[in-house]
């Protein structure tokens, strides 16, 4: 079992992700422990440890020389990432609707994101979307893989959106997505969700260079 975050570590790791996430940190920036010490209001050993954890889930770079920087995303990174997403998030999603696994959590984060008043809103609900989807697959370790690149792929997504905001687009492909998983086509539901996460990378990394489903 993995050893319990202490809290205040996990308060400080949860604020930066956030920040993260929300683009109020943006790649490349700076990561200063006495300055987010100060911010949070705690000392720097907290501050130290939940950086050591973002860095082990590839949020931030820790580097000798450069000190503790938020991860760059890249068309390399994006690749990385969403081809992941796209060997096993459609599987699982696949197995879920077999199993007739509740969805209403994958319902509700969608009526969240519906009515989203801002980028960090949309964005956690979005995501909570998507792990509603494979979470019930039945297979706890699939879930854990994709628990693992869940918040890589939120940053891409962040650094995607600020770039060129597409939600309004990927809303109507996750209420696709939901209904021909609610109307048992789990076959549909999973080709839906593969094409969703492959055009979404796409769009915003055109030289990631992801392949398509059926390619060789």
């Amino acid at each position: 079992m993995p050893t319990p975050i202490p809290s205040r570590t996990q308060y400080v790791l949860e604020g930066i992700k956030h920040r993260i996430l929300t683009g109020q940190l943006t790649p490349g920036q700076a990561l200063v422990e006495t300055e987010l010490a100060a911010q949070f209001g705690v000392s720097k050993t907290p501050v130290r440890e939940a950086l050591k954890t973002l860095a082990g889930t590839g949020l931030v770079v820790m580097s000798q020389y450069k000190g503790v920087t938020v991860r760059m995303v890249d068309a390399d990174m994006a690749r990385e990432v969403y081809d992941v997403r796209l060997l096993l998030e459609p599987e699982a999603l696949k197995r879920a609707v077999h199993r007739g696994a509740s969805l209403e959590a994958a319902r509700s984060a969608l009526t969240r994101a519906d009515a989203a008043t801002d980028t960090a809103e949309r964005s956690l609900a979005n995501r909570e979307f998507h792990r509603a989807l494979y979470l019930p697959c039945g297979n706890p370790l699939l879930g854990r893989m994709l628990d693992e690149v869940r918040d890589q792929a939120a940053l891409v997504s962040a650094v995607a959106w600020a770039a060129s905001p597409s939600w309004e687009r990927e809303a109507g492909e996750h209420r696709e997505i939901l209904r021909l998983a609610l109307d048992g086509d789990a076959d549909g539901a999973a080709r839906a969700l593969h094409s969703h996460i492959a055009s979404f990378v796409q769009r915003a990394f055109p030289q990631a260079g992801l392949e398509q489903e059926g390619q060789e």
